[in-house]
Protein backbone atom coordinates (compact mmCIF):
# COMPACT_ATOMS: atom_id res chain seq x y z
CA UNK A 1 0.00 0.00 0.00
CA UNK A 2 1.24 3.47 -0.85
CA UNK A 3 0.15 7.01 -0.10
CA UNK A 4 -2.43 8.52 -2.47
CA UNK A 5 -1.08 10.72 -5.22
CA UNK A 6 -3.55 13.58 -5.46
CA UNK A 7 -2.74 17.06 -6.73
CA UNK A 8 -4.49 19.20 -4.09
CA UNK A 9 -5.15 22.04 -6.51
CA UNK A 10 -7.35 19.70 -8.58
CA UNK A 11 -9.67 18.90 -5.68
CA UNK A 12 -13.13 20.43 -5.37
CA UNK A 13 -12.27 21.74 -1.91
CA UNK A 14 -9.23 23.62 -3.22
CA UNK A 15 -11.35 25.29 -5.92
CA UNK A 16 -13.93 26.28 -3.31
CA UNK A 17 -11.20 27.61 -1.03
CA UNK A 18 -9.83 29.75 -3.89
CA UNK A 19 -13.24 31.30 -4.43
CA UNK A 20 -13.85 31.65 -0.70
CA UNK A 21 -10.47 33.36 -0.22
CA UNK A 22 -11.59 36.23 -2.45
CA UNK A 23 -14.40 37.02 -0.01
CA UNK A 24 -12.81 36.30 3.36
CA UNK A 25 -9.24 37.63 3.07
CA UNK A 26 -10.38 41.27 3.11
CA UNK A 27 -12.08 40.83 6.50
CA UNK A 28 -10.20 42.11 9.53
CA UNK A 29 -9.82 39.74 12.47
CA UNK A 30 -11.44 42.27 14.78
CA UNK A 31 -14.48 42.24 12.48
CA UNK A 32 -14.67 38.44 12.61
CA UNK A 33 -14.79 38.59 16.42
CA UNK A 34 -17.53 41.24 16.29
CA UNK A 35 -19.55 39.03 13.94
CA UNK A 36 -19.37 35.98 16.22
CA UNK A 37 -19.46 36.42 20.02
CA UNK A 38 -18.75 32.67 20.40
CA UNK A 39 -15.74 32.77 18.11
CA UNK A 40 -13.09 32.04 20.75
CA UNK A 41 -14.94 28.93 21.94
CA UNK A 42 -15.71 27.80 18.39
CA UNK A 43 -12.09 27.99 17.27
CA UNK A 44 -10.19 26.35 20.12
CA UNK A 45 -9.31 22.83 21.29
CA UNK A 46 -9.01 21.70 24.90
CA UNK A 47 -6.96 18.49 25.26
CA UNK A 48 -5.39 17.14 28.44
CA UNK A 49 -3.03 19.89 29.69
CA UNK A 50 -3.05 21.73 26.34
CA UNK A 51 -5.38 24.53 25.33
CA UNK A 52 -5.04 25.63 21.71
CA UNK A 53 -6.78 28.84 20.67
CA UNK A 54 -6.69 29.38 16.91
CA UNK A 55 -9.49 31.96 16.84
CA UNK A 56 -7.06 34.77 15.97
CA UNK A 57 -6.72 33.47 12.42
CA UNK A 58 -8.11 34.82 9.16
CA UNK A 59 -10.79 32.15 8.88
CA UNK A 60 -14.49 31.77 9.45
CA UNK A 61 -16.70 28.70 9.81
CA UNK A 62 -16.82 28.22 6.04
CA UNK A 63 -13.02 28.32 5.80
CA UNK A 64 -12.75 25.70 8.50
CA UNK A 65 -15.28 23.42 6.83
CA UNK A 66 -13.60 23.73 3.43
CA UNK A 67 -10.18 22.97 4.89
CA UNK A 68 -11.65 19.87 6.52
CA UNK A 69 -13.16 18.92 3.14
CA UNK A 70 -9.68 19.24 1.63
CA UNK A 71 -8.30 16.85 4.26
CA UNK A 72 -10.97 14.33 3.33
CA UNK A 73 -10.42 14.71 -0.42
CA UNK A 74 -6.68 14.00 -0.19
CA UNK A 75 -7.49 10.87 1.91
CA UNK A 76 -5.81 12.06 5.09
CA UNK A 77 -7.59 9.45 7.25
CA UNK A 78 -6.40 6.58 5.07
CA UNK A 79 -2.86 8.04 4.95
CA UNK A 80 -2.82 8.35 8.72
CA UNK A 81 -3.48 4.60 9.00
CA UNK A 82 -0.50 3.90 6.73
CA UNK A 83 1.66 6.22 8.84
CA UNK A 84 0.98 4.38 12.09
CA UNK A 85 0.68 0.95 10.52
CA UNK A 86 4.25 0.57 9.30
CA UNK A 87 3.57 0.92 5.57
CA UNK A 88 6.48 1.99 3.36
CA UNK A 89 5.39 5.61 3.06
CA UNK A 90 8.99 6.79 2.56
CA UNK A 91 8.81 5.34 -0.94
CA UNK A 92 11.94 6.83 -2.47
CA UNK A 93 14.09 5.21 0.22
CA UNK A 94 11.90 2.12 0.59
CA UNK A 95 11.30 2.62 4.31
CA UNK A 96 8.49 2.72 6.82
CA UNK A 97 8.18 5.83 8.99
CA UNK A 98 7.76 4.70 12.57
CA UNK A 99 9.12 7.19 15.06
CA UNK A 100 5.67 6.74 16.67
CA UNK A 101 6.62 3.11 17.46
CA UNK A 102 9.49 4.39 19.62
CA UNK A 103 7.01 5.74 22.17
CA UNK A 104 4.13 3.29 21.66
CA UNK A 105 2.59 1.33 24.52
CA UNK A 106 4.24 -2.01 25.17
CA UNK A 107 1.14 -3.90 24.00
CA UNK A 108 1.16 -2.19 20.59
CA UNK A 109 1.92 -4.46 17.64
CA UNK A 110 3.53 -2.86 14.57
CA UNK A 111 5.16 -5.09 12.00
CA UNK A 112 8.02 -4.24 9.65
CA UNK A 113 9.23 -7.10 7.46
CA UNK A 114 7.21 -9.54 9.55
CA UNK A 115 8.70 -8.47 12.92
CA UNK A 116 6.96 -6.63 15.73
CA UNK A 117 9.28 -3.64 16.06
CA UNK A 118 7.72 -2.50 19.36
CA UNK A 119 9.12 -5.57 21.09
CA UNK A 120 12.62 -4.64 19.91
CA UNK A 121 12.07 -1.00 20.96
CA UNK A 122 11.36 -2.10 24.53
CA UNK A 123 14.45 -4.30 24.61
CA UNK A 124 16.55 -1.26 23.68
CA UNK A 125 14.72 0.88 26.25
CA UNK A 126 15.77 -1.59 28.93
CA UNK A 127 19.34 -1.38 27.66
CA UNK A 128 19.15 2.42 27.90
CA UNK A 129 17.65 2.21 31.40
CA UNK A 130 20.44 -0.02 32.70
CA UNK A 131 23.20 2.05 31.10
CA UNK A 132 21.78 5.35 32.37
CA UNK A 133 21.21 4.10 35.91
CA UNK A 134 24.76 2.73 36.05
CA UNK A 135 26.28 6.02 34.88
CA UNK A 136 24.09 8.29 37.02
CA UNK A 137 24.53 6.20 40.16
CA UNK A 138 28.30 6.13 39.69
CA UNK A 139 28.54 2.33 39.53
CA UNK A 140 29.86 2.66 35.97
CA UNK A 141 33.24 4.37 36.22
CA UNK A 142 36.04 5.67 34.04
CA UNK A 143 39.52 4.20 33.61
CA UNK A 144 40.87 5.76 36.83
CA UNK A 145 37.99 4.53 38.98
CA UNK A 146 36.21 7.89 39.13
CA UNK A 147 32.49 8.36 38.45
CA UNK A 148 31.45 10.26 35.34
CA UNK A 149 30.68 13.96 35.68
CA UNK A 150 30.40 14.95 31.99
CA UNK A 151 28.90 13.53 28.80
CA UNK A 152 29.85 14.60 25.27
CA UNK A 153 27.35 13.85 22.49
CA UNK A 154 29.09 13.64 19.09
CA UNK A 155 26.60 13.84 16.23
CA UNK A 156 25.04 16.21 13.71
CA UNK A 157 21.59 16.97 12.31
CA UNK A 158 18.97 14.85 14.03
CA UNK A 159 21.68 13.25 16.14
CA UNK A 160 22.36 16.66 17.68
CA UNK A 161 19.41 19.04 17.32
CA UNK A 162 16.86 16.83 19.08
CA UNK A 163 18.99 16.01 22.12
CA UNK A 164 20.22 19.63 22.41
CA UNK A 165 16.67 20.98 22.27
CA UNK A 166 15.29 18.47 24.79
CA UNK A 167 18.14 18.83 27.28
CA UNK A 168 17.90 22.63 27.18
CA UNK A 169 14.11 22.44 27.48
CA UNK A 170 14.30 20.10 30.48
CA UNK A 171 17.27 21.73 32.22
CA UNK A 172 15.09 22.16 35.32
CA UNK A 173 14.99 18.35 35.67
CA UNK A 174 18.65 17.58 35.03
CA UNK A 175 20.87 15.65 37.43
CA UNK A 176 24.57 16.02 38.26
CA UNK A 177 25.82 15.15 34.77
CA UNK A 178 26.86 18.02 32.50
CA UNK A 179 26.17 17.32 28.82
CA UNK A 180 28.18 18.91 26.00
CA UNK A 181 27.53 18.73 22.26
CA UNK A 182 29.96 18.54 19.36
CA UNK A 183 28.27 18.70 15.96
CA UNK A 184 29.84 21.15 13.54
CA UNK A 185 33.03 19.97 11.81
CA UNK A 186 34.48 23.36 12.78
CA UNK A 187 37.53 22.37 14.83
CA UNK A 188 37.18 25.41 17.07
CA UNK A 189 34.02 23.88 18.55
CA UNK A 190 35.49 20.50 19.46
CA UNK A 191 38.66 22.03 20.92
CA UNK A 192 36.62 24.44 23.04
CA UNK A 193 34.64 21.49 24.46
CA UNK A 194 37.85 19.55 25.18
CA UNK A 195 39.07 22.48 27.29
CA UNK A 196 36.04 22.07 29.57
CA UNK A 197 36.28 18.35 30.35
CA UNK A 198 38.43 15.88 32.25
CA UNK A 199 39.31 12.65 30.34
CA UNK A 200 39.05 10.64 33.56
CA UNK A 201 35.41 11.60 34.19
CA UNK A 202 33.91 12.10 30.72
CA UNK A 203 31.70 9.72 28.77
CA UNK A 204 31.56 10.13 24.96
CA UNK A 205 28.60 9.08 22.81
CA UNK A 206 29.16 8.81 19.05
CA UNK A 207 25.80 9.05 17.27
CA UNK A 208 25.82 8.16 13.58
CA UNK A 209 23.71 5.56 11.79
CA UNK A 210 26.46 4.84 9.25
CA UNK A 211 29.42 5.75 11.49
CA UNK A 212 30.82 7.42 8.36
CA UNK A 213 29.22 10.89 8.51
CA UNK A 214 32.14 13.22 7.82
CA UNK A 215 31.47 15.74 10.59
CA UNK A 216 30.75 13.13 13.26
CA UNK A 217 33.64 10.83 12.40
CA UNK A 218 36.12 13.71 12.19
CA UNK A 219 35.06 14.97 15.61
CA UNK A 220 35.07 11.47 17.11
CA UNK A 221 38.59 10.77 15.84
CA UNK A 222 39.86 14.12 17.15
CA UNK A 223 38.37 13.37 20.57
CA UNK A 224 39.77 9.84 20.53
CA UNK A 225 43.25 11.18 19.74
CA UNK A 226 42.97 13.67 22.62
CA UNK A 227 41.69 10.96 24.98
CA UNK A 228 44.61 8.65 24.16
CA UNK A 229 47.03 11.38 25.20
CA UNK A 230 45.76 10.72 28.73
CA UNK A 231 44.65 7.07 28.67
CA UNK A 232 45.36 3.69 27.10
CA UNK A 233 43.73 2.10 24.03
CA UNK A 234 41.84 -0.38 26.24
CA UNK A 235 40.29 2.52 28.17
CA UNK A 236 38.24 3.55 25.12
CA UNK A 237 35.83 0.73 25.95
CA UNK A 238 35.05 2.37 29.32
CA UNK A 239 34.58 5.91 28.04
CA UNK A 240 32.90 5.62 24.63
CA UNK A 241 29.40 4.50 23.62
CA UNK A 242 27.87 4.44 20.14
CA UNK A 243 24.41 4.75 18.63
CA UNK A 244 24.85 3.26 15.18
CA UNK A 245 24.29 0.34 12.81
CA UNK A 246 27.89 -0.05 11.61
CA UNK A 247 29.13 -2.68 14.06
CA UNK A 248 32.34 -3.27 12.12
CA UNK A 249 33.53 0.33 12.34
CA UNK A 250 32.40 0.61 15.95
CA UNK A 251 34.54 -2.40 16.83
CA UNK A 252 37.47 -0.94 14.90
CA UNK A 253 37.09 2.31 16.87
CA UNK A 254 37.41 0.32 20.10
CA UNK A 255 33.91 0.70 21.56
CA UNK A 256 32.67 -2.13 23.79
CA UNK A 257 29.71 -4.01 22.24
CA UNK A 258 27.81 -3.63 25.54
CA UNK A 259 27.90 0.15 24.97
CA UNK A 260 26.44 -0.01 21.44
CA UNK A 261 22.81 0.99 20.85
CA UNK A 262 21.00 0.32 17.55
CA UNK A 263 19.44 2.72 15.04
CA UNK A 264 16.67 1.57 12.73
CA UNK A 265 16.05 2.31 9.07
CA UNK A 266 12.43 3.11 9.81
CA UNK A 267 13.35 6.15 11.92
CA UNK A 268 14.50 9.31 10.16
CA UNK A 269 17.27 11.24 11.86
CA UNK A 270 15.16 14.32 12.52
CA UNK A 271 12.58 12.19 14.36
CA UNK A 272 15.05 10.07 16.32
CA UNK A 273 15.35 11.75 19.72
CA UNK A 274 12.83 9.19 21.03
CA UNK A 275 15.27 6.35 20.27
CA UNK A 276 18.76 5.60 21.61
CA UNK A 277 19.75 8.86 19.89
CA UNK A 278 18.17 10.35 23.01
CA UNK A 279 20.68 8.55 25.25
CA UNK A 280 22.24 11.89 26.23
CA UNK A 281 18.75 13.16 27.18
CA UNK A 282 18.19 10.14 29.42
CA UNK A 283 21.63 10.62 30.99
CA UNK A 284 20.88 14.30 31.66
CA UNK A 285 17.40 13.99 33.20
CA UNK A 286 17.33 10.32 34.26
CA UNK A 287 15.55 7.41 32.60
CA UNK A 288 12.19 7.95 34.34
CA UNK A 289 11.93 11.48 33.00
CA UNK A 290 13.05 10.29 29.56
CA UNK A 291 10.27 7.71 29.67
CA UNK A 292 7.80 10.47 30.58
CA UNK A 293 8.97 12.38 27.49
CA UNK A 294 8.06 9.32 25.41
CA UNK A 295 4.72 8.94 27.19
CA UNK A 296 3.77 12.52 26.39
CA UNK A 297 4.57 11.96 22.72
CA UNK A 298 2.50 8.78 22.74
CA UNK A 299 -0.45 10.64 24.22
CA UNK A 300 -0.31 13.10 21.31
CA UNK A 301 0.00 10.15 18.90
CA UNK A 302 -3.23 8.69 20.22
CA UNK A 303 -4.96 12.06 20.03
CA UNK A 304 -3.82 12.45 16.42
CA UNK A 305 -5.02 8.93 15.57
CA UNK A 306 -8.38 9.08 17.31
CA UNK A 307 -9.69 12.65 17.45
CA UNK A 308 -12.08 13.91 14.82
CA UNK A 309 -10.24 16.26 12.51
CA UNK A 310 -12.19 19.29 13.73
CA UNK A 311 -10.93 18.60 17.29
CA UNK A 312 -7.49 17.37 16.22
CA UNK A 313 -4.69 19.75 17.16
CA UNK A 314 -2.03 18.70 14.58
CA UNK A 315 -4.64 18.52 11.81
CA UNK A 316 -6.04 21.98 12.47
CA UNK A 317 -2.58 23.58 12.79
CA UNK A 318 -1.50 21.96 9.50
CA UNK A 319 -4.65 23.08 7.68
CA UNK A 320 -4.11 26.66 8.86
CA UNK A 321 -0.51 26.51 7.65
CA UNK A 322 -1.65 25.35 4.20
CA UNK A 323 -4.26 28.13 4.15
CA UNK A 324 -1.64 30.82 4.72
CA UNK A 325 1.07 29.26 2.57
CA UNK A 326 -1.04 28.48 -0.48
CA UNK A 327 -3.76 31.09 -0.45
CA UNK A 328 -2.32 34.13 1.36
CA UNK A 329 1.18 33.54 -0.02
CA UNK A 330 2.81 33.63 3.43
CA UNK A 331 6.27 32.06 3.16
CA UNK A 332 7.36 31.94 6.79
CA UNK A 333 5.99 30.93 10.17
CA UNK A 334 7.34 32.13 13.51
CA UNK A 335 7.58 29.93 16.59
CA UNK A 336 7.63 32.07 19.76
CA UNK A 337 7.97 30.12 23.02
CA UNK A 338 7.46 32.21 26.15
CA UNK A 339 10.04 30.31 28.17
CA UNK A 340 13.79 30.51 27.87
CA UNK A 341 13.95 26.75 28.31
CA UNK A 342 12.56 26.30 24.78
CA UNK A 343 15.11 28.59 23.15
CA UNK A 344 16.33 25.74 20.87
CA UNK A 345 12.84 24.65 19.79
CA UNK A 346 12.68 26.88 16.66
CA UNK A 347 16.05 25.54 15.44
CA UNK A 348 14.90 21.97 16.08
CA UNK A 349 11.67 22.57 14.17
CA UNK A 350 13.57 24.18 11.32
CA UNK A 351 15.13 20.82 10.55
CA UNK A 352 11.96 18.84 11.19
CA UNK A 353 9.72 21.01 9.02
CA UNK A 354 12.06 22.38 6.35
CA UNK A 355 13.96 19.17 5.70
CA UNK A 356 10.70 17.21 5.58
CA UNK A 357 8.52 19.44 3.44
CA UNK A 358 11.11 21.42 1.47
CA UNK A 359 10.22 19.52 -1.70
CA UNK A 360 9.34 20.63 -5.24
CA UNK A 361 8.46 17.22 -6.70
CA UNK A 362 5.16 15.51 -5.90
CA UNK A 363 4.59 11.84 -5.13
CA UNK A 364 4.14 11.08 -8.83
CA UNK A 365 7.55 12.57 -9.67
CA UNK A 366 6.14 15.73 -11.27
CA UNK A 367 7.06 19.30 -10.34
CA UNK A 368 4.64 20.85 -7.87
CA UNK A 369 2.87 23.84 -9.46
CA UNK A 370 2.19 25.22 -5.97
CA UNK A 371 4.18 26.20 -2.89
CA UNK A 372 5.10 23.52 -0.36
CA UNK A 373 7.39 23.90 2.70
CA UNK A 374 7.29 26.94 4.94
CA UNK A 375 10.33 28.72 6.39
CA UNK A 376 10.46 28.33 10.17
CA UNK A 377 12.14 30.77 12.53
CA UNK A 378 11.77 32.25 15.97
CA UNK A 379 13.18 33.08 19.39
CA UNK A 380 11.77 33.13 22.92
CA UNK A 381 9.54 35.93 24.13
CA UNK A 382 10.05 38.50 25.53
CA UNK A 383 13.50 38.76 23.87
CA UNK A 384 11.91 38.50 20.45
CA UNK A 385 9.60 41.42 21.19
CA UNK A 386 12.68 43.64 21.42
CA UNK A 387 14.13 42.24 18.20
CA UNK A 388 12.01 41.17 15.21
CA UNK A 389 8.46 41.89 16.41
CA UNK A 390 8.70 45.26 14.68
CA UNK A 391 8.60 43.39 11.36
CA UNK A 392 5.62 41.27 12.39
CA UNK A 393 3.64 44.25 13.71
CA UNK A 394 4.36 46.91 11.10
CA UNK A 395 6.26 45.21 8.28
CA UNK A 396 4.90 44.37 4.85
CA UNK A 397 5.02 40.59 5.21
CA UNK A 398 2.31 38.32 6.57
CA UNK A 399 3.90 36.08 9.24
CA UNK A 400 1.60 33.64 11.02
CA UNK A 401 3.00 32.84 14.46
CA UNK A 402 2.62 30.17 17.14
CA UNK A 403 2.78 31.52 20.69
CA UNK A 404 3.66 28.80 23.22
CA UNK A 405 3.20 29.55 26.90
CA UNK A 406 2.82 27.78 30.25
CA UNK A 407 0.40 28.45 33.09
CA UNK A 408 2.94 27.57 35.81
CA UNK A 409 6.49 28.74 36.38
CA UNK A 410 8.91 25.93 37.18
CA UNK A 411 10.75 27.87 39.86
CA UNK A 412 7.57 29.34 41.30
CA UNK A 413 8.54 32.98 40.73
CA UNK A 414 5.05 34.32 40.10
CA UNK A 415 6.16 37.94 39.85
CA UNK A 416 8.37 37.21 36.84
CA UNK A 417 5.95 34.69 35.38
CA UNK A 418 2.97 37.03 35.53
CA UNK A 419 4.95 39.71 33.70
CA UNK A 420 6.08 37.19 31.10
CA UNK A 421 2.55 35.94 30.50
CA UNK A 422 1.12 39.45 30.44
CA UNK A 423 3.32 40.02 27.40
CA UNK A 424 2.31 36.63 25.96
CA UNK A 425 -1.39 37.53 25.96
CA UNK A 426 -0.89 41.19 25.07
CA UNK A 427 1.14 40.48 21.96
CA UNK A 428 -1.44 38.24 20.28
CA UNK A 429 -4.15 40.76 21.12
CA UNK A 430 -2.06 43.61 19.70
CA UNK A 431 -1.22 41.64 16.57
CA UNK A 432 -4.91 40.97 16.05
CA UNK A 433 -6.42 44.38 16.79
CA UNK A 434 -3.61 46.77 15.95
CA UNK A 435 -4.13 50.47 16.57
CA UNK A 436 -6.15 52.69 14.26
CA UNK A 437 -5.21 56.16 13.06
CA UNK A 438 -8.02 57.63 15.17
CA UNK A 439 -6.73 55.85 18.30
CA UNK A 440 -3.21 57.11 17.63
CA UNK A 441 -4.41 60.68 17.17
CA UNK A 442 -6.45 60.54 20.36
CA UNK A 443 -3.43 59.29 22.32
CA UNK A 444 -1.17 61.97 20.91
CA UNK A 445 -3.72 64.65 21.62
CA UNK A 446 -4.06 63.41 25.22
CA UNK A 447 -0.28 63.57 25.60
CA UNK A 448 -0.33 67.28 24.76
CA UNK A 449 1.01 67.16 21.19
CA UNK A 450 0.15 70.02 18.85
CA UNK A 451 -2.03 69.41 15.81
CA UNK A 452 1.03 69.78 13.60
CA UNK A 453 2.98 67.24 15.66
CA UNK A 454 0.04 64.83 15.61
CA UNK A 455 -0.23 64.93 11.82
CA UNK A 456 3.51 64.36 11.44
CA UNK A 457 3.75 61.47 13.93
CA UNK A 458 0.45 59.64 13.54
CA UNK A 459 1.20 57.57 10.38
CA UNK A 460 4.26 56.03 12.04
CA UNK A 461 2.35 54.90 15.12
CA UNK A 462 -0.52 53.15 13.34
CA UNK A 463 -0.70 49.35 13.64
CA UNK A 464 -2.76 47.63 10.96
CA UNK A 465 -3.36 44.56 13.13
CA UNK A 466 -4.99 41.58 11.42
CA UNK A 467 -1.85 39.48 12.06
CA UNK A 468 -2.72 35.80 12.63
CA UNK A 469 -1.54 33.80 15.63
CA UNK A 470 -2.14 30.47 17.33
CA UNK A 471 -1.96 30.41 21.12
CA UNK A 472 -0.78 27.13 22.65
CA UNK A 473 -1.25 27.34 26.41
CA UNK A 474 0.12 24.38 28.41
CA UNK A 475 -0.20 23.72 32.13
CA UNK A 476 3.51 23.29 32.89
CA UNK A 477 6.78 22.49 31.09
CA UNK A 478 7.40 18.87 32.05
CA UNK A 479 9.04 15.96 30.20
CA UNK A 480 5.55 14.73 29.36
CA UNK A 481 4.24 18.04 28.02
CA UNK A 482 7.41 18.57 25.98
CA UNK A 483 6.90 15.13 24.42
CA UNK A 484 3.34 16.06 23.46
CA UNK A 485 4.44 19.41 22.05
CA UNK A 486 7.17 17.97 19.83
CA UNK A 487 4.91 15.14 18.63
CA UNK A 488 2.25 17.73 17.79
CA UNK A 489 4.62 19.43 15.36
CA UNK A 490 5.75 16.07 13.94
CA UNK A 491 2.17 15.21 13.04
CA UNK A 492 1.59 18.68 11.63
CA UNK A 493 4.48 17.94 9.23
CA UNK A 494 2.79 14.72 8.16
CA UNK A 495 -0.56 16.37 7.45
CA UNK A 496 1.06 19.15 5.41
CA UNK A 497 2.98 16.59 3.37
CA UNK A 498 -0.15 14.59 2.62
CA UNK A 499 -2.03 17.68 1.45
CA UNK A 500 0.89 18.89 -0.67
CA UNK A 501 1.28 15.41 -2.21
CA UNK A 502 4.99 15.17 -1.37
CA UNK A 503 7.22 12.64 0.37
CA UNK A 504 8.02 14.21 3.74
CA UNK A 505 10.45 11.59 4.96
CA UNK A 506 13.29 11.52 2.46
CA UNK A 507 15.96 14.24 2.28
CA UNK A 508 17.77 13.95 -1.02
CA UNK A 509 18.45 17.67 -0.96
CA UNK A 510 20.99 17.10 1.83
CA UNK A 511 23.12 14.75 -0.29
CA UNK A 512 24.43 16.91 -3.16
CA UNK A 513 26.47 19.26 -0.98
CA UNK A 514 27.96 16.27 0.88
CA UNK A 515 29.07 14.70 -2.40
CA UNK A 516 30.65 17.89 -3.72
CA UNK A 517 32.41 18.56 -0.40
CA UNK A 518 34.40 15.33 -0.82
CA UNK A 519 35.80 16.64 -4.10
CA UNK A 520 36.54 20.11 -2.79
CA UNK A 521 38.34 18.61 0.22
CA UNK A 522 40.68 16.86 -2.24
CA UNK A 523 41.19 20.21 -3.98
CA UNK A 524 42.03 21.90 -0.67
CA UNK A 525 44.39 19.21 0.58
CA UNK A 526 45.99 18.32 -2.79
CA UNK A 527 48.33 20.14 -5.16
CA UNK A 528 45.82 20.48 -7.98
CA UNK A 529 42.36 22.00 -8.11
CA UNK A 530 39.82 20.05 -10.16
CA UNK A 531 37.24 21.42 -12.56
CA UNK A 532 34.77 23.94 -11.13
CA UNK A 533 32.83 26.99 -12.19
CA UNK A 534 34.90 30.18 -12.31
CA UNK A 535 33.53 31.49 -8.99
CA UNK A 536 34.32 28.32 -7.03
CA UNK A 537 37.72 28.06 -8.71
CA UNK A 538 38.55 31.63 -7.73
CA UNK A 539 37.45 31.06 -4.14
CA UNK A 540 39.50 27.86 -3.78
CA UNK A 541 42.57 29.59 -5.17
CA UNK A 542 42.06 32.50 -2.77
CA UNK A 543 41.69 30.09 0.16
CA UNK A 544 44.88 28.20 -0.72
CA UNK A 545 47.00 31.24 -1.48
Amino acid sequence: MSLPKINPTKTKAWQKLSQHFDTVHTKHLAELFQDNPERAANFSIDWQDFFVDYSKNNIDKTTKNLLLELADEVHLKESLEYYFGGQTINETEGRAVLHTALRANKETHVEVDGKNVVKEVYQVKEQIRTFVEDVVSGSKKGYSGKAFTDVVNIGIGGSDLGPVMAIEALKFYRNNLKVHFVSNVDGDLVHDVLKEIDPETTLFIVVSKSFTTQETLSNALTIKKWFLQHAQEDDIAKHFAAVSRNLEMIDEFGIDKKNVFPMWDWVGGRFSLWSAVGLSIALSIGFENFDELLSGANAMDLHFQDAEFEENIPVMLALLSVWYNNFFGAETEAIIPYTQYLHRLPAYLQQGIMESNGKSVDRSGASTPYQTGTIIWGEPGTNSQHAFFQLIHQGTKLIPADFIGFKQSLHGDNDHHNKLMANFFAQTEALMNGKSLQEVKSELEASGKSEEEIEALAPFKVFEGNKPTNTILIEKLTPRSLGSLVAMYEHKIFVQGIIWNIFSYDQWGVELGKQLAKNTLKDIEGDQIGKHDSSTMQLLQKFKS
